[in-house]
């Protein structure tokens, strides 16, 4: 009989950690090469796929991971429908200053401008008197608001990256700002007709996942003792090396 309660209260002990253990609400983009995208089989996969997965297995927490876009994970964070957004997200103090709680970082990017690939646009002068695409919430929009008055540009919204892509090839816009790994990965990759301008570059910012309160610290830190776990042990340049050609 007491052998039985002792099982009894020890499955009762297993069951009750296991309803307490931490599951995240994570949210992404839904088309960002190489950091988010479906793959030829439908499935979710790119660095910050990876990235998470290896951080949440090293923590022992698990997690949902939805593919809302940039600008609804943004929403969906604020209105408290998600704990945190993890797609490429630049760290920056605007955003720190209007809210926004970061990670460590783990990944160093720049934007750039990018035009068809016959387009005789050599610099930022080349496109006064153009629409110029950019993607709505992104770090690469900011920088395109930061240029517009002093080139004599005009912004267009999109959505996400391909449908700026897709506005630049047939020539509803001259230009699209967006990360430079991303625009070169989709170059390479799709062979897609499209090039980076040469000297548009801006400076490197770091990416990080995001919270957006602060009763999301222990997310924070659970990320940031796993992030610092996959660089020591290797696992992390394995994932970059995975989906980024050196």
């Amino acid at each position: 009989m007491k052998k039985a309660l002792t099982l009894i209260l020890m499955l009762l002990m297993l069951c009750g950690a296991s309803a307490f253990a931490d599951v995240f609400t994570i949210v992404t983009d839904k088309e960002f090469r190489p950091f988010e995208y479906t793959d030829e089989h439908g499935d979710l996969t790119g660095i910050d796929v990876d990235i998470l997965a290896a951080v949440a297995a090293d923590q022992g927490f698990s997690y949902i991971l939805r593919p809302v876009g940039f600008a609804n994970s943004i929403v969906a964070c604020q209105s408290g429908e998600a704990d945190g957004m993890m797609a490429g997200v630049s760290i920056t103090d605007d955003r720190k200053e209007s809210g926004w709680i970061f990670s460590d970082g783990y990944f160093e990017a720049s934007q750039a401008a990018a035009v068809k690939a016959d387009a005789a646009i050599d610099n930022f002068e080349d496109l006064e008197g153009t629409q110029v695409a950019v993607k709505i919430g992104t770090r690469g929009a900011e920088y395109a608001r930061e240029l517009k008055e002093q080139y004599g540009f005009t912004t267009v919204f999109f959505e996400d990256s391909p449908s700026m892509y897709v506005a630049v090839i047939g020539g509803e816009c001259a230009a699209c700002f967006d990360d430079a790994p991303i625009l070169d990965n989709y170059i390479e990759k799709s062979g897609m007709p499209m090039k980076l301008v040469e000297g548009t570059e801006n400076e490197c910012q770091p990416y990080g996942l995001a919270v957006f309160s602060a009763d999301q610290q222990n997310l924070l830190d659970q990320f940031n003792k796993g992030l610092a776990n996959i660089k020591a042990n290797g696992k992390y340049d394995a994932i970059i090396a995975k989906y980024i050609t050196p």
